[in-house]
């Protein structure tokens, strides 16, 4: 009796395994741009849904004194994606709720801004099956929310320029990615 139920849950427990779906996916379009390591995992709970995670992370800064270029961030986001066809293959819209640590600046002028960026984001894109367990991602995404912030006149001086809170809308995702499908 005892391996009849053994065997009966193990049949049921591979039954539901075999209809959820799990992806991994990184976006190389990051890593380009000042070297943002990432990663996000989406999971599958309905034929057309996906529900993801994602984490971001730069620690590094470019350059010396107030030739110095950064993009250094801590992000963690949350969404779902809707897939007209099937998950993770063809076209997609998502949405994300998102949370953002920040100390960039040097790209055009030396100073420097860093704070907290709190908000929801938009975005869409096309998936290319590549095989059996590998996509990729092409997509475009926006985000817009509240932001802390503090301006400094150089990365390295520490004479603050402005500091406040205000409403932001900012390009948030150029997707290339790399996606692995268990």
């Amino acid at each position: 009796m005892k391996k009849m139920i053994v065997v009966a849950l193990a049949l049921l427990s591979g039954c539901m395994l075999r209809a959820q779906e799990l992806g991994l996916s990184t976006n190389v379009a990051d890593y380009i741009a000042g070297g943002t390591m990432n990663m996000e995992a989406a999971y599958a709970f309905a034929r057309h849904w996906t529900l993801s995670a994602g984490v971001k992370y730069n620690p590094f800064s470019f350059g010396e004194g107030e030739n110095t270029f950064r993009m250094r961030q801590r992000c963690v986001s949350a969404g779902a994606r809707y897939w007209p066809w099937h998950i993770f293959s063809g076209w997609w819209l998502g949405t994300k709720l998102q949370y953002q640590e920040f100390n960039e600046g040097g790209i055009v002028s030396p100073s420097t801004s860093e704070g907290d960026r709190y908000g929801a984001g938009l975005s869409a894109g096309y998936s290319r099956m590549l095989g059996k367990h590998f996509n990729m991602d092409f997509g475009l995404g926006m985000w817009g929310g509240y932001t802390v912030y503090t301006t400094y006149s150089c990365p390295t001086c520490g004479r603050k320029v402005d500091q406040g809170r205000k409403m932001f809308v900012l390009p948030n995702d150029v997707i290339l990615g790399i996606n692995y499908i268990f």
